[in-house]
Parts: C-alpha cells; structure tokens; sequence
C-alpha cells in the first residue's frame, strides 16, 4: 500500500470506522482484544495498525481480533499506560521517553542531538540498543514487540518567531510530553518546559498556556498543529518511536501458534510504517509551507556543545549507568559526554 501526503493528511478512508471495523463479519473470536494509541486515525501507525489486525484476523480464522482505539479515545498517554499495566487494554503503543516515568533507561534512545541521521537509528533499534531497551521493559512485567515504531526525528514550533539558536529557546515555555529527560533537556537551554498530555497540546498552543511545542513533522501535519504554530525550526534535537507494548498476562494468553501469527504481521506493519513515515517527511516541508508555516534550518553542534556545557550529557550518564551509556555512545558513533 503506497500512502501519500494527501491520504495522510484526508484521512485514511479504509480505516475510516476503526474501533468497531475489527469484529465485522468475523466468526466468534476466542481473544477480543484492545489496542490503543495517541495518534490521529490518518496517522500511517494507525493505517499500517488497521491492516495487520485485519491479517491478523484472517491467519488466526477469527480467533483473535483487536480493535484499534486511536487518537486518546480511551484517555491519556499516562491513563493508557496504567491500563495496559493493569490489562484493562491488551496492546498499547507508546514513545520510550514517555515510557521512562515506568522504565527508567526506556528513553536512552531519546537523548537530545545523539542520532545524526536514520541509518545510525536502525542500526541501534534493531541491534544492541534496542535488545537493551527492551530487556529493560520485560523487567517491567510487559511484553514488547521486536520492532520499534517510527514517531520520527523532533522539530520545534513556535507562535513567536523562529528558533535559529539555543539563545531563542531562553524562556521559551515549551509543551513537552510526560517526561523527565525532555523536561530536563531543555531546562538545559534555559527554557520554561510545561508537561501536557498529547491530548490537550493543541487547546494549550490556541490558548497560549505556551508558545510552542516539538514534534515530528507527521503528527504536526495530522495533528493540524499549523492551525496554531506560524513557525517551524528544523531542530532535528530528538529521534523518537513507538514501542509496541503488551499486557504480559494477556499475552500470554494466547497459544503459541496465535502469538506467532500476531507478532509477524505487527513487527512486518512496523517496517511498512518507518517507509510511510520517511515518504512522509520528505514531502511533508512542503505541505506544512504551503498551510502558512515559515520553515527555517539549524545546525545541531551549537545545540549539542550548549548541553554539554549545561552538564545535560554528564547528568544522564550518571541516571542511566555506564552500560546503557556506553551501548547508546556505541551505537551513535561517538562520545557524548
């Protein structure tokens, strides 16, 4: 399935009843299960979701079926986390820097100005990094999927003027999700970080609660963030992605044989997902220029050499360990701190 812009940014038609499409036309499952996420129902994770639990379906012969729940419909990220804990929802999908108010070293991957492009983020998903992070989950009592999702590398918007620098972001109040490294990233810069749930990020840039927020360019398209954003700074400062989180008593409930079949299509619609995703952004400048918002580039050194003299890098070697540190260091190429 090709996915351009436009089926993006109108919606996906096919999908267009998820919540509900799942059990239509299905025989009595054995497992009715729920999957739920932050993201809006055109977003390509919701798209590529929408099409593996209807294989799912087909190569279980109507024994499992997962409904999807985008776009916050069963609460906030932190709410859905809890109830993927607790097994009120079976599958849940979730930023590992979210992820890190439960596991701490989850957000490793998320350290600001450390992935120079997507290459090195595969290659460290994919390999050490990834088998770390994911140890790390297990010891949280839930099951997670092999490949991780793409959200995309993090720009910065704004209703008061470009960010060309770190000077600009000096009480800057910022949205930034639940999370303690973007909150201590960019206290970093001197910046003035508001926690807020996704849900309510869009009331809080129209009401001026704060000035700006970061995001990938994908979830400021689908989100309709230039409704309320002018200006889009290509900061490039945080890789982020989704991993696909299970509730490990549910999961285990399923035999072998079905756990098999769920986890290929949901690892083979992740693939399919980072491809959207990187189609997407490459046309979504674009897009976003044409919507009114006034685009400008940065240059990651002079963001990188201000949190290494804030002491940002030496703070979170220390939170996460020297394992973790030198994993993330061997997979970016180079010292960090």
């Amino acid at each position: 399935m090709s996915i351009s812009r436009r089926t993006i940014l109108q919606g996906a038609t096919a999908a267009a009843t998820i919540g509900t499409f799942s059990v239509a036309r299905a025989q009595t499952p054995e497992f009715t299960y729920k999957y739920a996420n932050n993201l809006p129902l055109a977003h390509p994770m919701n798209v590529r979701a929408a099409e593996a639990m209807e294989k799912i379906k087909a190569e279980t012969n109507g024994k499992v079926v997962i409904q999807i729940f985008p776009n916050n419909q069963l609460g906030s990220d932190t709410d859905m986390l809890n109830q993927v804990r607790s097994g009120g929802v079976e599958f849940f999908t979730l930023s590992p820097l979210i992820l890190s108010t439960l596991v701490p070293n989850a957000s490793v991957s998320g350290i600001g100005f450390a992935f120079p492009d997507y290459d090195a983020v595969w290659k460290a998903m994919d390999g050490e990094l990834g088998a770390y992070v994911r140890g790390q989950i297990a010891k949280a009592n839930l099951h997670v999927l092999d490949k991780i999702w793409d959200n995309g590398f993090r720009q910065m918007t704004s209703s008061k003027g470009p960010i060309n620098s770190p000077a600009d972001l000096k009480g800057f109040k910022i949205r930034v999700p639940v999370s303690p490294l973007w909150t201590s990233m960019f206290k970093a810069f001197d910046s003035a970080p508001a926690s807020i749930n996704f849900a309510e990020v869009y009331t809080a840039l129209q009401t001026k609660i704060v000035d700006g927020q970061e995001n990938p360019l994908a979830i400021i398209a689908t989100a309709k963030l230039f409704e309320v954003q002018k200006y889009l700074s290509l900061t490039n400062h945080m890789w982020d992605g989704f991993w696909f989180l299970a509730n490990r008593r549910a999961w285990e409930r399923l035999p072998q044989d079905l756990r098999t079949i769920v986890a290929k299509n949901i690892d083979a619609a992740a693939l399919l997902e980072r491809d959207d995703v990187a189609k997407l952004n490459a046309g979504l400048q674009a897009e976003l220029t044409s919507k009114g918002m006034v685009i400008n580039q940065t240059k990651a050194d002079e963001f990188r050499a201000a949190l290494q003299k804030a002491g940002f890098y030496g703070e979170w070697k220390g939170k996460y360990g020297d394992e973790a540190w030198a994993i993330l260091e061997k997979a970016v190429g180079g010292k960090l701190a």
